[in-house]
């Protein structure tokens, strides 16, 4: 099988896994703000933000390093599994006490449920992070469709319960079953945890190990990479954090849907770069010609990806919002509110940008570069918290969308100039620009036909147009000879 082929199966599935989760995601949006209104949704959008700085201070770095390290060298792997396992679930726990004892003495949040949903929230990140380390054994090999089908589990049985505490079990009662929803939560992380473990344990057996001078080796390679993520966290999540703090939860509710949404397309080139990794590193640590193709291949690829999403969210964001959550979360503009649709529209250009960000990011870190990576965050965090504090005030969650878009032009600029530096790259923008006509054309035809088709479905009608928008953009690439016939029968491996 071809290295492109392994690439895009592994990425391929867990896109697939991660459609899946997505739509049942969607649908608890739908439940969630529909049974807890802005203002509830607003405290459940704010306790995954708080503590998604203290997660991702937990994590260290080390999912990432510890793939590149396995890669290298996959006779280690049980020897390596086993000290980052040990490390990641010190840090994690350790950080979550953290996390609880800080929300409780925020006064902004006191008389509110985010204290002891944090705790709960804590529960649930220590048993995910345990089952994201595990996955990296399986992200060596390219079977992350193990983990992936761990997800949909988990996925499925949480959108379960949820349903049932929102319909049947705490329809009338929504304190007590926001409770239940941040404990549908731990359920789904416990899930992922059980059956990743069992997956992973065939490959590398599975055993907490203490070697005290690798911890020092692999802390002193994971901490800058940590703290970059840290400060990335930083410049994605502070918005709504200060938000809640400055605005107040009705806010953080509007903002959160279309956060939600970008979150959710977020995770493509996450998992794309993921695979690709090990693959581009083993080529740089050979110093191989084909490292210059891989890289020029993984741009192409999250170009063609970010554009559709680009495009099509501006065009449908209100029928998209209406379907994800509720009317109250609507423009209307006559009474001079903004919705969670124009929230959508602005920041689907910041998750464009941070597609073509995680090619560059990435070979920082393949490169050994993470230093770089952490300097970039740590200026984009500030630029971030401080273009956050002017405009929040004035403009509310459109001015922390606004901003959001310059923080992604900063980490694109700067670690772009930053890879240059280190790896003579020369990208050719000749398919990306083929697939930017593709996608403008398909943003035309849904335009076109979204007026006509509302007289038949209304805002429903986006359940047709994405389907048959994704159609017209994939015609499009073959058409203008972005996607040839000969490039498709050359990653299948024919």
């Amino acid at each position: 099988m071809s290295t492109a082929i392994k690439i895009l199966s592994n990425t391929g599935v867990q896109i697939l896994g991660r459609a899946v989760s997505a739509i049942f995601s969607i649908i608890i949006v739908k439940l969630i703000t529909t049974y807890l209104g802005a203002g509830g949704y607003g405290q459940y959008v704010t306790i995954y933000s708080y503590f998604g700085f203290f997660g991702i201070a937990a994590d260290l770095g080390l999912f990432t390093i510890a793939v590149r390290e396995m890669a290298k060298d996959e006779s280690k792997m049980p020897y390596i599994i086993g000290n980052v396992l040990s490390l990641r679930t010190l840090s994690v726990v350790l950080t979550s006490i953290l996390a609880v004892l800080v929300a409780y003495l925020i006064p902004k949040y006191h008389g509110t449920l985010i204290p002891f949903g944090v705790a709960i929230a804590a529960i649930s990140t220590i048993l995910f992070i345990l089952a994201g380390t595990l996955s990296s054994v399986l992200q060596v090999h390219l079977k992350m469709g193990k983990h992936t089908v761990a997800l949909v589990v988990g996925r499925l049985v949480s959108f379960f319960y949820m349903l049932w505490v929102v319909l049947y079990g705490f329809n009338n009662d929504p304190t007590t079953g926001f409770v239940h929803l941040m404990l549908a939560g731990v359920l789904h992380s416990a899930i992922v945890l059980g059956i990743t473990y069992y997956y992973a344990d065939k490959i590398a057996p599975i055993s907490y190990r203490f070697d005290w001078a690798y911890w020092k080796e692999v802390l002193l390679k994971a901490l800058p990479y940590g703290a970059a993520l840290i400060f990335s966290m930083i410049y994605f999540q502070i918005d709504s954090v200060l938000l809640s703090l400055m605005k107040g939860p009705e806010e953080v509710g509007i903002y959160g849907v279309p956060m939600k949404i970008v979150e959710i397309l977020a995770i493509v080139p996450v998992f794309f770069m993921n695979s690709v990794l090990p693959v581009f590193t083993r080529h740089l640590h050979q110093k191989s010609e084909r490292a210059k193709e891989i890289f020029q291949y993984a741009f192409d690829f999250l170009v063609f990806s970010g554009l559709p999403f680009l495009v099509g969210a501006f065009v449908l964001a209100y029928p998209i919002v209406f379907v994800v959550s509720s009317p109250e979360f609507l423009s209307r503009l006559s009474e001079g509110f903004y919705g969670s649709d124009v929230g959508l529209r602005i920041l689907i250009f910041a998750a464009f940008f941070a597609y073509v960000n995680a090619v560059f990011s990435f070979a920082l870190v393949a490169l050994n570069r993470q230093i770089d990576l952490l300097k970039i965050n740590a200026g984009c965090a500030l630029f971030n918290i401080i273009a956050n504090i002017l405009v929040i005030p004035a403009w509310g969650f459109r001015g922390a969308a606004f901003t959001s878009i310059l923080s992604e032009l900063f980490i694109l600029v700067f670690t772009a100039l930053c890879v240059r530096r280190y790896f003579a790259y020369r990208l050719s923008f000749r398919r990306a620009c083929r697939a930017f006509i593709s996608a403008i054309v398909m943003g035309m035809v849904i335009y076109v036909l979204r007026e006509p088709m509302y007289g038949l479905v209304q805002n429903y009608l986006v359940l047709i147009l994405v389907p048959f928008g994704g159609l017209v953009y994939g015609g499009m690439l073959l058409l203008t000879r972005a996607v040839t016939m000969e490039m498709i029968r050359t990653v299948r491996g024919k």
